[in-house]
């Protein structure tokens, strides 16, 4: 496959990825407790967890071959 094309897949993954996680996060959101920490903590660890599924995808987008 082309870097082009793989790019290109990859990009469209990354966007539905972060359009499912957006949807998912800010719905499970709506049950953690109105406390300001606990809101705090949950937003800042989905947050940096959105990241974690999206190396290996950017590892395969930028891979020679």
């Amino acid at each position: 496959m082309s870097p082009r094309v793989k790019k290109f897949v990859g990009l469209v993954a990354i966007l539905a990825f972060l359009g499912a996680y957006v949807l998912v996060a800010s719905k499970v959101g709506d049950y953690v407790p109105a406390l300001w920490w606990a809101q705090g903590i949950y937003y800042a660890v989905v947050g940096i967890l959105w990241g974690v599924p999206l190396f290996p995808l950017i590892r395969w987008m930028n891979r020679e071959g």
